[in-house]
């Protein structure tokens, strides 16, 4: 008992030691990361004012751990087998980005860069269809899956055991059934219900991953979402935006739910190859059985047949991309913008250069109009956005509060030339730390739905100014400084 209690207090007097040593460890560490400095400084922040509990928010959501070398790799690993087939297609790629330029002039250096970064190669003669809502887009899907004839590929961050969940997975494995691969990729933590059922399920034909299972031992992990929602059938019809699969999209027999606008695009033609490359690449990194994309996946281009007038590309980014390529494509189109940039998004928590190039837009003389929920389904996240309204206001940037229901649709429209159309939202998370992607497009009639859309959408928006926004409680205004703190970490 006396060594026990000798133990103890030589432990009670001394256990500051090893807690300085870890701390000091811990915050050495985030130096040497070179970090962007407002991240480091929010870091070290939170691990010194929030004892205990900092060290353990920074494991589970600061670290770059190995699993982001190993996405690197693959990354790497996945670029090398495409290489000779991307070097095959330099010149139609370079006969593409012309026929771009002589539409959109300047915007084109959105796909060259995508071009040069390979990240998706240029394309023209594709037909697509605006999805307004889960009304629009559950439909048309169902039909697209009723026809499928040879693969169904399905990457979702949602995906509900609910009324159309359970028609959807039904669906799917009827046409397992009948000989189509059906292929299955969900976020283990925004599927759990999904997860668990399919985990436990050993008769069904569909071919199921989840993405980054978290347990107890990975919980690390749990940083890094798979946010991307995409459908690709026979290789031939591709669907990309911000809805997943879930009521809640699809506003009838609303009850107590809030009405949800969201926007998806339908794409047809030679673009969605590179719609199967991005989910070709998720499958394997999930460690999926592999497959080969010459096994009928993919369509031999140059096509002869045009499918309409569209040029079309993506942008994808994850934890491991080299750069934060959604963020900079977005950056090469608002540069080049001559008169009108429109954009919608649920979460507006800006990196330095996107709030640093929309005012400068707006201060260029430019049309520059966001609009944002007025209520976020996140409490911190909606304050820490609106401590970014200000600057806005201020340099001219017309500002929208969506008051209908939730306005959860990641679209840009710059020009009515030039689209963005996927699951990025403008934060933080979408640009460095989520698997995310977005189609590129250009296409007047697309655009023009677009800008219509808005225009509809602002008849159910409170039109902020500067001198509204002077007016806010203080209190509320101090929230704001407050959970802006926590910005660089959300």
């Amino acid at each position: 008992m006396e060594i026990a209690q000798e133990v103890l207090d030589f432990i009670k007097q001394w256990y500051w030691i090893p807690m300085l040593l870890l701390y000091l460890g811990v915050i050495s560490t985030i130096l040497i990361e070179n970090r962007n400095p407002t991240k480091t400084i929010s870091w070290v922040l939170v691990i010194v004012f929030l004892p205990v509990m900092g060290l353990f928010f920074y494991y589970l959501f600061g670290q770059k751990f190995r699993k982001v070398q190993r996405i690197r790799r693959i990354n790497h690993a996945q670029a090398i087998r495409l290489k000779k087939e991307w070097e095959r297609l330099e010149p139609y790629m370079e006969k593409d980005l012309l026929r771009i330029k002589e539409r959109i002039g300047d915007l084109s250096r959105v796909f060259t860069f995508l071009k040069n970064e390979r990240l998706s190669s240029p394309t023209t003669g594709n037909e697509v269809k605006l999805l307004i809502n889960g009304e629009a887009k559950f439909p048309d899907l169902l039909d697209e899956l009723r026809a499928a004839k040879h693969s169904v590929h399905l990457e979702y961050y949602i995906f509900e055991m609910d009324g159309i969940g359970l028609e959807i997975l039904n669906l799917l494995e009827m046409k397992a059934n009948e000989g189509v691969f059906v292929r299955l990729l969900v976020d283990s933590f925004g599927s759990p219900a999904l997860v668990k059922y399919l985990s436990n399920c050993r008769e069904t034909k569909i071919v199921f991953k989840p993405f980054m299972p978290v347990t107890f031992t990975s919980l690390a992990n749990s940083n890094y979402r798979n946010h991307r929602k995409i459908a690709v059938i026979d290789g031939k019809i591709g669907y990309i935006g911000g809805i997943n699969i879930s009521d809640r999209y699809i506003n009838r027999d609303q009850g107590k739910r809030i009405y949800w606008r969201d926007t998806s695009v339908k794409i047809l033609g030679p673009a969605v190859n590179m719609l199967q490359i991005s989910f070709w690449n998720s499958w394997n990194l999930a460690d999926g059985h592999p497959f080969l994309l010459n096994e009928g996946y993919l369509h031999r281009l140059p096509l002869e047949e045009k499918r309409g007038n569209a040029a079309v590309s993506f942008v994808s980014s994850d934890p491991g991309s080299a750069g934060p390529y959604n963020m900079e494509a977005i950056l090469i189109g608002i540069g080049e913008a001559d008169r009108k940039i429109q954009l919608v998004t649920p979460y507006y928590i800006p990196s330095d250069e996107l709030a640093t190039a929309l005012q400068v837009a707006a201060a260029a003389g430019l049309e520059v109009e966001l609009m944002l929920p007025q209520r976020a389904d996140s409490y911190i996240v909606q304050h820490a956005s609106l401590s970014f309204i200000k600057p806005l206001l201020e340099r001219g940037v017309k500002v929208y509060f969506y008051k209908k229901g939730f306005i959860h649709a990641k679209t840009i429209n710059i020009d009515g030339k030039l689209s963005y159309i996927g699951t990025v939202n403008l934060d933080t998370r979408s640009f460095y730390i989520n698997y995310e992607v977005a189609s590129i497009v250009s296409d007047e009639q697309l655009c023009r739905q677009l800008e219509e859309q808005f225009e509809l959408d602002k008849k159910d928006c409170e039109l902020m100014t500067l001198a509204e926004w002077k007016k806010r409680n203080p209190w509320k205004r101090g929230l704001d400084s407050v959970c802006r703190l926590l910005a660089p970490l959300l």
